[in-house]
């Protein structure tokens, strides 16, 4: 199959084009710095021309509240528009675990609303929501940050290896379209503030973790249910210790 992942120089879509590239088929990684941009359109009629499969991993380059709303609804349009032209047979999307239970959070209104546009498409999709990537850790640590300490909420939280999602997505891609959505997530179900507190302890940070049930994860509140999987997700084979001692001695 020819199938064009956007965002295909990512952190996801480099592993999944190169997983797919193992498999056989003709995958086209898709991005601004390759002339394909869901942006201005630019590239996109050209890049669609005899595409079986579309995957898109594209992320907003702003998570400020204006700015990700316009990236997710202008790239969601412009890339389904030239899909339906080109009569690509399956769209895929890259989403988040709790999307709908977050919407007080402008990235989770922003993914939504990509969705939304995916379902009412009309072309034969999938939707895949992860949980979030051990990856990420930092940035959720600095989200949490207040001088020398770290407020994150205790809500209970499956975080997924980079590794386990792109398996998922080539997994989705090289079969049927769902026309529904699939939930990926670790194997391991812990407290987000435990968790930090793990990654920063075993990078030598010696900040200090606040467990606060108040504290905002990007805008919103959390629960227990919030952030992790319903019944029968897929679920990853990397916990945290596997995943941490494969990761360079920068990480």
């Amino acid at each position: 199959m020819k199938i064009v992942v956007i965002g295909g120089t990512g952190l996801i879509g480099s592993k999944t084009v190169n997983r797919l590239r193992a498999l056989g088929h003709e995958v086209i990684a898709a991005s601004p710095n390759s002339g394909v941009n869901t942006i201005t359109g630019e590239g996109l009629s050209e890049a669609m021309e005899g595409t079986d499969v579309v995957i898109d991993l594209a992320n907003s380059p702003s998570f400020e509240d204006k700015a990700v709303m316009e990236f997710f609804e202008t790239s969601g349009r412009n890339l389904l528009a030239a899909e339906a032209k080109a009569g690509v047979r399956h769209h895929i999307a890259l989403s988040v675990v709790g999307t709908e239970r977050l919407q007080d959070s402008g990235y989770m209104r922003a993914k939504q609303v990509q969705e939304n546009l995916i379902r009412q498409s009309g072309l034969p999709f999938s939707i895949i929501h992860s949980t979030q990537f051990f990856e990420f850790l930092g940035s959720i640590a600095a989200s949490g940050a207040k001088g020398e300490a770290i407020h994150l909420s205790p809500a209970a939280v499956q975080p997924i290896a980079s590794d386990d999602v792109a398996d998922a997505v080539t997994a989705v891609a090289v079969g049927a379209p769902l026309n529904g959505i699939v939930e990926i997530a670790g194997p391991e179900r812990v407290g987000l503030a435990t968790l930090v507190g793990r990654y920063l302890a075993k990078k030598g940070d010696p900040r200090s973790i606040v467990a606060d049930p108040h504290a905002l994860y990007f805008g919103a509140a959390l629960n227990d249910q919030s952030l992790v999987p319903g019944p029968n997700p897929r679920i990853g084979k990397i916990d945290f210790e596997t995943w941490f001692a494969g990761q360079a001695v920068s990480v």
